[in-house]
């Protein structure tokens, strides 16, 4: 269990900042090896120790937020780390366990090591992953398919999703299982198999480029995040926003970022109104990230200052009403919502973080209209959902846009995984995506997923940049998830299946 715990920690390389795509599929090829010939309790333990080496190391960021604005005892914030990092390395136990136990086939005598590792352990590493997606609200962090971002199969990502790299990250590293088996064949079917449909996938897109950019200005106006929400921080807060947008009104689009206006919508109406104003005579348009209000509910929120329609109007479209805005839909567990909150905001300043009682917005929403162009927001962490990102846009929609405040997580690897991700969305969607942040990553991402501007975390500053638009739908904007998880679940079932009449064969009468 050792090695299995140190091949899980080793897989933090193939994620940014690191980036070295293959650390993943090694470490999962010789866990898979060394596994071949435990029983079902024995796998379990060893994918735990896997798992829990892979979130230990690779999203120990974590503890950055609880130890810094927790209000906890050392001890206890690594307890909590712990705690988590065990409970997301339950799914790969659970998929390890399943594919020894129903790895045993009466009628498939010939071939059951095939299915085993090229039908089975694909299928239910994906199950499990798409679980973990959405199980307590979800936390689909280190997907073995974000390994692939920038690796040398990210375009398939296009088509499959990330959850689709994953899959075929399993289903190769069991055909080298097998290889080790001396079966070769399956692995050079494979192989080459996924060499073609990287290469192919390029020539089937229809995404094509229109001949027109969008000129954009990302505010980073690194706030320090225990002043961010101080009552005497809110002036000067909005002022060094305005002071940096000042000399970049020339841009079609200004973004600043998640909760850039730390303060209810109503309590700052007039500042809201006349940024309007000024925006429009600049004939330009300013997204930011505020709290706004409706029926006496909070939301995380994105709103519209200046011209939405088009770029040049007589008045600018603010109304402060709720139109033209988006509202938070997956909220953060602790730092947006607490649940059983009556329970534990009395044990510790953790959960009683400032705005963690946000109201939920509805799943599906409009796209933002700025300056005529349609804008589909993702806020913080729901970048790390592609289903939601992908009911949110439309032929008609232009850009990806995502705002975040990874102050929480200082210099950490957190918030460059966190770019990683929203990397992937572009992949799959095939739409250029602007991040802005309070601290960093802001940057501006290619349909390819590459990072063509960037300006240095931990400083303020501005990143202008052109962004050149697209048409067209990718295969999973088309397809979406669905497909892959049917074809996993029918092999599941087949396994299942398998069993159930083993067992019954071997039931006294």
């Amino acid at each position: 269990m050792v090695t299995a715990f140190a091949a899980g920690a080793s897989t933090t390389l193939a994620f940014a900042p690191y980036a070295i795509w293959a650390f993943y599929p090694a470490a999962m090829i010789f866990v898979l090896y060394q596994s071949r010939h435990l029983t079902p309790k024995e796998n379990f333990f060893h994918w735990l120790s896997f798992g829990f080496g892979c979130f230990a190391f690779g999203i120990s960021w974590v503890h950055v937020s609880i130890d810094t604005f927790g209000g906890l005892p050392l001890f206890v914030s690594m307890g909590l780390m712990a705690l988590l990092a065990f409970y997301l390395a339950l799914y790969p136990a659970l998929a390890g366990y399943l594919t020894a136990r129903l790895s045993q086939y009466p009628h498939f005598k010939h071939w059951h090591h095939a299915f085993q590792y090229l039908g089975l352990f694909p299928a239910l590493w994906v199950l499990t992953e798409w679980m973990r997606g959405w199980v307590l609200t979800g936390f689909p962090w280190l997907w073995a398919g974000y390994s692939q971002t920038q690796g040398p199969i990210s375009e398939l990502g296009s088509v499959i999703g990330a959850l689709g790299l994953s899959y075929l990250i399993a289903l190769f590293c069991g055909s080298i299982v097998l290889v080790l088996k001396k079966r070769f064949i399956s692995a050079a079917v494979i192989s080459a198999s996924i060499i073609i449909a990287t290469i192919v996938t390029p020539l089937i897109s229809d995404i094509t480029p229109r001949g027109e950019t969008v000129k954009v200005a990302l505010v980073q106006g690194n706030i320090e995040q225990s002043m961010k929400w101080e009552p005497d921080a809110l002036w000067p807060t909005l002022l060094k926003y305005m002071d940096l947008s000042r000399p970049n009104f020339d841009a079609d689009i200004i973004v600043w970022p998640e909760a850039a206006v730390p303060a209810p919508e109503s309590m700052v109406g007039d500042f809201l109104h006349n940024t309007d104003k000024v925006a429009n005579m600049n004939d330009s348009a300013i997204i930011t990230g505020i709290i706004s209000t409706q029926q006496q509910e909070f939301y995380n929120s994105l709103i519209v200052l200046g011209n939405a329609n088009q770029s040049v109007q007589p008045q600018g479209d603010y109304q402060g009403n709720g139109t033209n805005d988006y509202k938070k839909h997956h909220l953060l567990p602790i730092g947006e919502f607490v649940p059983f909150e009556s329970l534990l905001r009395p044990l510790a300043p953790f959960f009683n973080l400032p705005m963690s009682s946000f109201g939920r917005g509805t799943y599906q929403q409009q796209n933002l209209n700025a300056m005529g162009y349609q804008i589909a927001p993702a806020l913080c962490f729901e970048i790390v959902f592609p289903e939601q990102l992908r009911a949110n846009i439309d032929e008609d929609t232009d850009l990806l846009l995502t705002v975040s405040n990874d102050a929480w997580f200082g210099d950490t690897i957190g918030p460059l995984q966190h770019m990683e991700i929203a990397q992937m969305r572009s992949i799959e969607l095939g739409r250029p995506l602007v991040r802005a942040t309070n601290n960093g990553v802001t940057a501006v991402v290619d349909i390819h997923g590459r990072i063509t501007h960037q300006i240095p975390q931990f400083k303020q500053g501005v990143l202008v940049a052109d962004v050149p638009l697209y048409n067209g739908e990718t295969w999973f904007k088309r397809i979406g998830q669905t497909p892959l998880l049917l074809l996993c679940g029918l092999l599941f079932l087949i396994g299942l299946t398998q069993q159930i009449m083993l067992w019954k064969k071997g039931r006294p009468d």
